[in-house]
């Protein structure tokens, strides 16, 4: 390569990695893709008893389902910061139980999540259906995008929307 095609890849590079960055007093976005998915958490005094979970996501008409695999789940602690403005956190274990049901696509239009369960011993734990919207929101600034989200808590007695 010559002189002017090496001038010319060196131009070209700096213009796509200016482009690329925030630009002069910009906020950078976080780099997360945004999960298509339904969370369901199932509540510390009713995990022990869960063993399998089966979810079924109907929005737009068009259904998903899938038994889903179940994960602990845990609580962020708060380590403090220090005096630079450096924070931390851990993870604790907490008792609940979480899964994940990923879908094609996810809106701010109604949905119908349907849980069904295998208890512990073997037998069916009650089907439980909630009907509610996902939400969306802007958890970066409006400049990164808005992130739309759904989330339910299954618990002993119920399935709930969870906030």
């Amino acid at each position: 390569m010559g002189k002017r095609g090496l001038l010319l890849a060196l131009i070209t590079t700096a213009g796509l990695a200016s482009a690329c960055g925030p630009g002069p007093g910009a906020v950078p976005c976080p780099a997360i893709a945004q999960a298509t998915a339904v969370s369901v958490t199932i509540s510390a005094n009713y995990a022990s008893q869960v063993a399998t979970l089966h979810l079924k996501a109907c929005q737009d008409c068009t259904c998903t389902e899938e038994d889903v695999e179940l994960h602990p789940g845990s609580a962020s602690i708060d380590q403090g910061c220090t005096p630079e403005g450096v924070c931390s956190a851990t993870a604790s274990p907490d008792g609940t139980k979480l899964g994940v049901l990923f879908l094609q696509t996810l809106t701010e239009s109604p949905m119908s999540v349907t849980v069904s369960a295998t208890g512990t011993d073997g037998s069916s734990l009650p089907v439980r259906t909630l009907d509610f919207r996902p939400r969306g929101n802007y958890p970066y600034g409006e400049q990164c995008g808005r992130f739309v989200t759904a989330s339910v808590l299954l618990d002993a007695d119920s399935l709930h929307e969870q906030t």
